[in-house]
């Protein structure tokens, strides 16, 4: 075994992925001692981001719109709660998946379990480049043809799609935000990929007729 696979990976390593933004630290400490121009420099510095993750995974403006403020009201009542233990972008977005996760119960949506046991079939079953980058899904598609598909997919699939996909989380990451097992995380990347493939290929069949 190599000195490599030996090694414990750094505490920080997260820091490395998501590099502190100036003035970021300094506005985290003052916002947790109540500083609200301090917060208002936080809301706008990843009011984007946040936004952007709420759309993608509800596909619908208005409610992203409205799950970016109930984020942000969570942050303003946590923010005592950060250690520092993740980036704070990271820590930020499972409060906002939390946010849409509980939206989408309150709703009754049909959603995929992340806690399901996935028994590998021939067909769809996880491989063993599951969780690789999916060339397939990365190639010359049209942008707006694979942002209709992606708002197509189950709820359950869309969340970890996007997270991995799009957002660029790692699957230790993705396990952490929503309360499952890095396997789930996989799987249900994997289903994704395929249910996305499926749908691209229906959209193509449907334009050539």
């Amino acid at each position: 075994m190599s000195a490599s696979q030996t090694e414990p990976k750094p505490a920080n390593q997260h820091m490395r992925r998501n590099p502190p933004i100036a003035g970021e630290a300094e506005a985290i400490q003052a916002a947790q001692s109540g500083d609200a121009k301090s917060f208002e420099f936080l809301y706008a510095l990843h009011k984007r981001r946040v936004y952007s993750l709420c759309l993608r995974m509800l596909s619908n403006v208005a409610e992203a719109e409205d799950l970016t403020q109930e984020a942000f009201l969570q942050l303003y009542r946590k923010i005592g709660t950060f250690r520092g233990d993740s980036a704070f972008s990271t820590w930020l977005h499972r409060l906002a998946v939390n946010v849409v996760l509980m939206h989408l119960r309150k709703k009754g949506l049909p959603q995929v379990s992340l806690e399901e046991t996935l028994e590998p079939s021939q067909e769809d079953g996880p491989r063993r480049d599951i969780g690789a980058r999916d060339l397939t899904l990365s190639g010359s598609i049209d942008r707006v043809t694979l942002e209709r598909a992606v708002e197509n997919l189950p709820p359950g699939y869309r969340l970890v799609f996007v997270l991995h996909d799009v957002e660029g989380y790692e699957h230790n990451e993705i396990a952490g935000m929503l309360d499952c097992s890095i396997g789930n995380s996989k799987s249900q990347l994997h289903k994704a990929r395929m249910k996305l493939r499926d749908l691209l290929h229906s959209g193509q069949r449907k334009e050539v007729a």
